[in-house]
């Protein structure tokens, strides 16, 4: 329904009602338009649809990939999509990434906490819902000063600017776009996992990722002691999400599968096997094993290819794989994944390198054709060294004189202005690009950027704010770079929804409102 139409059929409603002679249908219009998502489960459908087309069309062309960047607070996702818009017109292909690893560190009542899945399990969905708050006032925001923009040209008497912006409100673009919400290992066994992602999904979340490590024993995934769960134990919480979904009516939710099996030598239990080559006996055939000739006290035994067998077992009562098959377990995790309900996979890599992505996922396709990869862009790894190390290695292979470099001390200021820097950052650049190419990769994301650029600009600003620069540490290098840069935030009056209160109380009051942006309002020092 058309703009000018809400109005009319706003306008009936009233006509039949003698007592709201004081209601004008044209706000409610804009009422309407400002408050497009009732509920979360209406995001949640509407951006599962918005990722599935993206999925397709990255299978007709992997140059269609996406992306996102990792958030901690509503403001920071609304910052995000603001920007997007303002300087690429569109937020097609540009998601959101709510970070379990960012709600412990920042949001956890007990205070900072590591990635251990510690922190209130509640606290996901709040921030969910905490997002797409900030994103519908976004639209609102927007929305209200294109209503003020219609009303100017109105009184100008410019018909066809009028009807330009009116145009404008019925095809605008909704700040609202798919987040990839983190649900860690699943908070418990698969009822916990079901109730929590019933939460993250009625919240608004439409793709929950789940990883394959003991819930209990959760570790950050660039972090040690990793221990993973056999497959039928992640396969009953990823068909858990699955039933949450469907319970639900986002019949389109995406489940993204995450393996840690490449950094995780571990196991909390053995898996049970029915036959010999199940998916049990295959997870079993990793364990780290020794030939028994005399059962011990205490033993605890398997049998394979007709020996028996004894796993080697820690005084932490768990199992270890066999060093070197965590690729061969990381293919099996996702394969088995993708074949039994999960929509994409995640395997997360202790650095950034295509071709070690890329083989596995060669291997992966080989059985799903259309595999799937979500990439943690992570900034646990030092991109600066990784790549200047593969430069380096690239161009040993090709036979290239590196005796001006050390290659222990790639990370040295002193090689920031050199060819092989240089190729290094360029890699860097095209990494994404490259990666969807040739590894598989529909979606880029980075997890912890905000956590990094707020302590980074906190660091410098206190530096100088504190220091010989006073003031101007703050008006040189935040407040100028605002406006210069046209930043919204520089009217942060606007940005908290003050423009909105005001339309509200004219709406409500009329003549009598009494609104914030009159002259005497400071923000008006902005307008130029």
């Amino acid at each position: 329904m058309t703009y000018t139409d809400t109005i009319a059929q706003t306008q009936s409603t009233i006509s039949g009602q003698p007592s709201w002679d004081g209601i004008n249908a044209e706000s409610i219009a804009r009422m309407r338009a400002q408050n497009r998502f009732r509920t979360g489960l209406d995001i949640a459908k509407y951006t599962a649809d918005i990722m599935r087309r993206d999925m397709a069309a990255y299978d007709a062309n992997p140059a269609d990939y996406t992306q996102s960047l990792g958030c901690w607070h509503g403001f920071i996702g609304q910052q995000k999509l603001i920007s997007i818009k303002k300087h690429f017109g569109t937020t097609k292909g540009r998601y959101l990434y709510l970070s379990g690893w960012m709600i412990a560190a920042l949001r956890s009542e007990f205070g900072p906490l590591p990635d251990q899945s510690m922190h209130e399990k509640t606290s996901v969905p709040a921030l969910i819902e905490e997002l797409y708050t900030f994103l519908r006032q976004a639209d609102a925001r927007e929305l209200g000063m294109m209503f003020r923009d219609l009303d100017a040209a109105r009184e100008a008497g410019d018909a066809v600017k009028a009807k330009a912006i009116e145009h404008a409100i019925d095809n605008y673009e909704t700040h609202v776009v798919p987040i990839i919400a983190d649900i860690d290992a699943g908070f418990g066994n698969a009822e916990a996992t079901y109730l929590l992602a019933r939460k993250m999904i009625e919240a608004g979340a439409c793709a929950l990722q789940i990883e394959n490590q003991v819930s209990d024993e959760k570790q950050c995934g660039h972090q040690d002691g990793k221990v993973t769960v056999p497959h039928d134990d992640f396969l009953a919480k990823i068909r858990a999400i699955r039933y949450a979904f469907m319970e639900l009516g986002v019949e389109n939710g995406i489940i993204v599968a995450r393996t840690d099996s490449l950094g995780a030598g571990l196991t909390k239990q053995i898996a049970y096997t029915r036959e010999a080559g199940d998916i049990g006996d295959q997870y079993n055939s990793f364990l780290d094993c020794e030939e028994v000739t005399e059962v011990g006290h205490g033993d605890v035994l398997i049998t394979r290819d007709g020996k028996l067998l004894r796993p080697k077992r820690l005084p932490s009562n768990l199992y270890q794989f066999r060093p070197g098959t965590g690729e061969d377990r990381c293919v099996l995790d996702c394969i088995n994944s993708l074949q039994n309900g999960a929509d994409l996979l995640w395997i997360e890599t202790e650095k950034p390198h295509i071709s070690q992505i890329a083989g596995m996922v060669d291997r992966i396709r080989e059985v799903v054709p259309n595999a799937k990869l979500v990439y943690n862009n992570s900034p646990s790894f030092n991109w600066t060294l990784n790549f200047r190390q593969q430069v380096f290695d690239a161009w040993t292979a090709d036979g290239k004189d590196l005796s001006a470099y050390n290659r222990a001390k790639l990370m040295s200021v002193d090689y920031d202005g050199t060819d092989l820097a240089a190729e290094a950052d360029e890699r860097i650049r095209t990494f994404q690009r490259d990666a969807a190419a040739r590894a598989g990769i529909f979606h880029h994301l980075i997890t912890l950027p905000t956590y990094h650029t707020a302590a980074l600009s906190t660091d410098n600003l206190a530096r100088e704010y504190f220091g010989d620069q006073g003031m101007l540490g703050y008006v040189k290098n935040v407040q100028r770079q605002e406006i210069r840069q046209s930043i919204a935030c520089v009217k942060h009056q606007n940005m908290s929804g003050s423009d909105i209160g005001d339309d509200h109380k004219e709406y409500f009051a009329g003549e009598a409102a009494l609104k914030a942006g009159g002259k005497d309002n400071t923000m008006n020092q902005f307008a130029a």
